[in-house]
């Protein structure tokens, strides 16, 4: 998370999102076959524009082997790292049904995030699946604690779907024609430190970066619904960046 853009008054359901997806993983909790007894994993995820969790998981894993017999299951997401006490930082733990989704849209979206599941991702045990949420639990620091429905955590992707169609165009655009703006941006605004950074996504509420293994989140100071709203953000973006992150 990063306070340097992006909305100032976030809501719960806004705050628990922005720790989502900042995050490429989470703890995967599902119930043993044998006993019930809570089985912790970890997974790799990405988020599509609602917000929904997408993982790519093989069949021959334990925690598929026990989403098989029990669909329910809880993701957490952490958000605490750099916090020189972690528990004043947030997290967000969901609940919800996974379920094997075969859209090309979930299966694009998360290898955009995570090109080298590319590797794999083709093997005939692998598949991406979806969790559709039911509820979360944020806990945002000592007594900014919350409990969320499925309507606080969800983003309605009505408005958005000009975003959707046009978010691979934008993506492949901003990295062949402005690599120089996506680094700006990510050393001027976000503070990171390496040439190479990339875009991955583009969704309503800001843009998913990243260079080889390391992660960033880059929030928009407003909505964007289409080509022509996610074009106009970005430039300010980058306008801001150059300017050493002033709106001046």
């Amino acid at each position: 998370m990063t306070e340097n853009d992006g909305p100032r008054d976030r809501s719960p359901g806004d705050t628990a999102r922005a720790v989502m997806r900042t995050a490429d993983r989470a703890v995967l909790s599902t119930a043993l076959a044998a006993d019930s007894w809570p089985y912790g994993s970890l997974v790799l995820t990405a988020l599509d524009h609602a917000a929904t969790p997408l993982l790519l998981i093989s069949r021959l894993a334990e925690h598929t082997a026990n989403l098989g017999r029990d669909d329910r299951a809880s993701l957490l997401f952490d958000g605490t790292g750099g916090f020189a006490r972690p528990l004043e930082g947030p997290r967000v733990t969901v609940l919800g049904r996974v379920a094997r989704s075969d859209d090309a849209a979930d299966r694009r979206r998360y290898l955009a995030r995570h090109p080298d599941a590319a590797l794999y991702a083709d093997f005939e045990d692998f598949a991406v699946y979806r969790v559709d949420v039911e509820r979360a639990h944020l806990v945002a620091g000592f007594g900014a604690i919350h409990w969320l429905a499925a309507g606080d955590l969800r983003v309605d992707t009505v408005a958005c779907t000009g975003l959707i169609a046009a978010e691979a165009e934008i993506v492949a655009h901003v990295n062949d024609d402005h690599a120089d703006a996506v680094a700006a941006c990510a050393h001027g605004l976000l503070g990171l430190s390496g040439d190479g950074w990339t875009i991955t996504g583009v969704d309503g509420e800001g843009c998913d970066l990243r260079r080889g293994g390391a992660i960033a989140r880059l929030p928009f100071g407003r909505p964007v619904t289409d080509a022509a709203t996610a074009r106009a953000e970005l430039v300010r973006l980058f306008k801001r960046a150059r300017r050493g992150g002033t709106d001046t």
